[in-house]
């Protein structure tokens, strides 16, 4: 995955969220008793006992802002996990392994933010990022995808979204 980078919730993003979030409300804080809950911030599972924020975050509105694209109709706000206080972040800009799953979608978006098309990933196993890269690989083909979005099937939930490096 040299040619590709994934990215994490930033922190000055996550701070903001911390405080209001992408729906206007402030976040809620809970602690994660069980742990396992994907971490946006960092890019990981929760542990147990962790003290974690749920919040609403829209990744393709902030993506428009930053880049100039207009998600329009495909802009989507939905819940996310983030640490309750600011967090190390991820451990690098490879494929995230912890927050691969039984089935996941890839969805690929344009320089303005339109959606492009998705890929269903079901079935692999929770540690196979090889799976996950050559998808990917396959996506970014298509020299006119500007990112993709890594999605949880069940809950619709963004993970993490994916840039040529």
């Amino acid at each position: 995955m040299s040619t590709l980078r994934t990215f994490a919730i930033e922190a000055e993003v996550a701070a903001e969220l911390r405080v209001r979030d992408d729906a206007g409300r402030p976040p809620r804080m809970v602690t994660d008793t069980e742990g396992g809950s994907p971490l946006r911030c960092c890019l990981r599972r929760s542990l147990p006992g962790e003290r974690l924020a749920l919040l609403s975050y829209a990744p393709l509105r902030r993506w428009g802002a930053r880049t100039g694209g207009d998600p329009g109709p495909y802009e989507e706000v939905g819940p996310v996990f983030v640490h309750a206080e600011p967090c190390a972040g991820p451990g690098g800009t490879g494929f995230p392994v912890d927050m691969c799953g039984e089935r996941r979608v890839f969805r690929a978006y344009d320089a303005g933010g339109t959606i492009l098309g998705g890929r269903l990933v079901d079935g692999y196993a929770s540690r196979d990022a090889a799976t996950a890269e050559t998808i990917l690989a396959e996506q970014f083909a298509d020299p006119g995808v500007a990112l993709v979005h890594v999605r949880a099937v069940e809950f619709g939930c963004f993970l993490f979204e994916v840039h040529r490096a």
